[in-house]
């Protein structure tokens, strides 16, 4: 049997981290035939619900399951680890805003840039799924820089992703395995902007473009992106409405999307959502943590290039472009830094 990998989930007792687990475990991220050390790391008054969390997975009898540890301090749990999903934080309570997000976040995501820095392997591969994402992703990719190099670092928006291509879906009258090639920019948050100008549906057995699967180029303009959160923009609010909490189940399954397409590849002619530093492409400030469109292969990632925006799409885009730029320099004062 190979090495396994080790595998850190931080805010293992939370709900994020208990639907995530056992995704993990038992293979839908990197293989069933792939052997697992899974790090669960969760603050010390968690350190109860931790251990019944190790001992469910411990009951799970997974034959490629080879260890499981519970620890409450980021030396052990950083030490020596392949992957980690950065899911502890603050958690977003109904009415919360995101700038309330951020101060709290920054001091965590701060500590565990060090801590990988220090502890962890240089090739360790880091998505962040606490919010705010994208700029949680930032400092904690700045803490660990010298070590990790920026391209490691990402932020989840594939839950935005699986989100708008299931709209896509049920408007085009599809499952969703037949559309392909949804696109998030920029912010995991209420500026994002969904874009299906380059999606494709397989529908009555030929493809073709997403907006004439849909047929309705008004609602790709306006309900689609946010009617009161329904469907992409907003979604996550309208679940914390109804259930009075955060939307764990969908999140959890989008982390273990990114991780596997990171660690698989995607499909020739497909691509998918992911939060990365930028490059400069589309004019995106470079360093930003930025949704892209983006291909993988061989474990890297490489942005979509070419794709035509229309004026609509490129003022959807700086929106969420000067909203990260403020939480950006929002991020840097409270870590003492100055603005960039």
């Amino acid at each position: 049997m190979a090495s396994p990998l080790r595998v850190l989930v931080t805010g293992a007792a939370g709900q994020i981290g208990y639907s995530l687990v056992l995704q993990i475990a038992k293979g839908d991220v990197f293989g069933k035939e792939t052997p697992i050390v899974l790090v669960l790391l969760d603050i010390p008054p968690m350190a109860a619900v931790l251990e019944g969390v190790q001992f469910e997975l411990t009951d799970c009898a997974l034959a490629n399951l080879t260890g499981v540890e519970a620890v409450t301090n980021e030396k052990d749990a950083f030490t020596n680890i392949d992957y980690a999903f950065l899911v502890g934080a603050m958690p977003r309570k109904e009415g919360m805003e995101r700038k309330d997000l951020l101060a709290a976040n920054v001091r965590i995501f701060k500590s565990q840039g060090a801590a990988l820095a220090e502890f962890a392997k240089p090739t360790t591969k880091v998505i962040v799924v606490g919010n705010p994402a994208n700029t949680n992703a930032f400092i904690c990719a700045k803490y660990a820089a010298g070590k990790i190099p920026a391209r490691n670092f990402s932020a989840m928006t594939r839950l935005d992703h699986n989100r708008a291509s299931a709209q896509v879906a049920i408007k085009s009258g599809v499952t969703v395995g037949n559309v392909k090639n949804v696109i998030i920019w920029g912010n995991h948050s209420s500026t994002q902007f969904p874009d299906v100008s380059h999606a494709k549906v397989n529908k009555n057995g030929s493809e073709v473009d997403a907006v004439s699967a849909v047929g309705d180029s008004a609602w790709l303009q306006s309900g689609f992106i946010s009617v009161r959160g329904v469907t992409v923009q907003k979604r996550g609010a309208v679940i914390i409405e109804r259930r009075k909490l955060s939307s764990a189940m969908s999140a959890a399954k989008a982390a273990c999307d990114h991780i596997h397409d990171w660690y698989k590849g995607t499909p020739a002619g497909s691509f998918v959502s992911m939060a990365v530093p930028s490059d400069g492409s589309y004019g995106i400030p470079e360093g930003l943590i930025f949704s892209f469109p983006v291909t993988i292969s061989n474990g890297e990632w490489k942005i979509v290039q070419g794709l035509e925006l229309n004026d609509f799409a490129k003022e959807k885009i700086a929106v969420t472009t000067k909203e990260l730029l403020e939480e950006r320099d929002e991020a840097l004062a409270a870590c003492g830094e100055s603005k960039q």
